[in-house]
């Protein structure tokens, strides 16, 4: 079988060049089965799972359009990526940035995303863009300043699409396409894809490629799942004694609400251990300090909501720990995929106590899972699981039984345009 190589997939010299200054030595399988398609002009949906070179393989031929043609004039772009989180839209255009700098030409990428002033980002929007890296909210805002047009945008990307199909972005999704052209290439990426927002795709994609690496890439990075039956009053210490006694350097924890990702943080800390928090109501200069700090090793343990389960790559990160279960088997996979990157190992440990063991079997199901249950000498759990009907809505660390503050915005939002048009 031949082995697929950058320059077998048709890229251009200067890409070539920049694959070799960034270390990119041989594709992946999602990059090796989409990038020829996508030279080509062809729709595609990737599904693969995270840290298998998802971003490389649309940015790459992306990048080999523009260089192929001219930058557009004043306040034009040439491709959008739309993403649903600043932190990954930053990650995003950086990598664009990186594989950017052998191109011909200097290459304008501008970031796109809430929480800072817009006024550098209109800036950067000046006298056209190649890229646009955005999160839809601040790219309407920009739009509605007339700081930017859409009209002769090339290529949309969805960088985790299924997320930004769901019906918490349909109002702001739907705005966004209005402003673009109707000849364009579309690109769906993402980890998963639920069945719910299959519909959604199938009406924005033309005679796409679908392609899925998830069956060959998830067998490459060495990803070690434990669960442990703990009661939830005990977890902290119970993580606290983990992280001391086996050695943990470099933590993601996921919790469920703002509010807990600093009271545990602050526990942990009181108790010798370094943590810090991270969560959607820092400022976002704090959320990226936070972030660069952790991975540079000034803290051991970060204490975060989903903000951080969807594209953010933390090179070196040994262990994701599920305090709080996630609110869907997609969710799972996305929190865990933040350690075992790239072909590397990782472990990924969630707590169950009596109260959400049914809910992560229900995680179990969804993922093709039995994993062994286990017990720490003096954390052994003693609660008893609630009858259902006195089992309390939206407690019990099981994340998602409300939707979010944001999500409810957005749904309200969504469920007005919808009237909106039956008047």
């Amino acid at each position: 079988m031949t082995v697929a190589t950058f320059a077998s997939l048709g890229l251009s010299p200067p890409l070539l060049q920049a694959c070799a200054e960034v270390g990119y030595t041989t594709p992946t399988a999602i990059q090796a089965e989409a990038i020829p398609p996508l030279l080509r002009g062809q729709d595609l949906l990737g599904l693969a799972p995270t840290g298998s070179g998802k971003t490389a393989a649309f940015a790459l031929p992306l990048l080999q359009r523009v260089i192929a043609g001219r930058q557009h004039a004043y306040r034009r772009v040439r491709a959008l990526v739309l993403v649903p989180t600043r932190e990954l839209a930053q990650q995003v255009g950086q990598t664009f940035r990186r594989l950017g700098t052998s191109c011909p030409r200097p290459l304008k990428v501008a970031v796109l995303h809430g929480g800072v002033s817009p006024n550098p980002q209109m800036m950067a929007l000046r006298g056209g863009c190649d890229v646009v890296v955005a999160t839809p909210g601040r790219l309407l805002d920009l739009l509605d300043r007339n700081a930017v047009r859409l009209d002769t945008v090339e290529a949309l990307v969805l960088d985790e699409a299924d997320r930004l199909l769901d019906l918490g972005f349909s109002a702001e999704r739907e705005r966004v396409f209005a402003a673009l052209p109707a000849d364009r290439q579309n690109l769906l990426f993402s980890a998963t894809f639920p069945p719910e927002v299959q519909a959604l795709a199938d009406g924005l994609l033309r005679d796409a490629v679908r392609i899925e690496a998830a069956a060959e890439a998830r067998a490459e990075p060495a990803i070690v799942q434990r669960v442990i039956a703990v009661d939830a009053p005990r977890r902290t210490e119970l993580l606290r004694q983990l992280v001391k006694q086996e050695g943990w350097r470099r933590v993601l924890v996921f919790v469920a609400t703002r509010y807990a990702t600093e009271h545990v943080a602050r526990k942990l800390h009181e108790r010798g251990i370094r943590a810090a928090a991270l969560h959607g109501e820092k400022s976002q200069s704090h959320r990226t300090g936070v972030l660069e700090e952790f991975r540079d090793g000034r803290w051991d343990v970060l204490v975060t909501t989903d903000l951080a389960a969807r594209g953010i790559d933390i090179r070196g990160l040994e262990v994701v720990v599920n305090y709080d279960l996630p609110r869907s088997a997609d969710d799972y996979v996305h929190r865990i995929g933040r350690t075992g990157r790239a072909g590397a190992s990782g472990l990924a440990v969630s707590f169950a106590s009596a109260a959400t063991e049914a809910h992560f079997q229900l995680i179990e199901k969804r993922n093709g899972l039995l994993l062994p249950r286990e017990r720490v000498a003096g954390f052994e759990p003693v609660e008893a699981a609630p009858p259902p009907s006195e089992a309390p809505a939206g407690t019990g660390g099981v994340k998602g039984k409300r939707p979010s503050k944001k999500d409810k915005l957005r749904a309200a939002a969504a469920a007005a345009a919808q009237r909106g048009t039956k008047v």
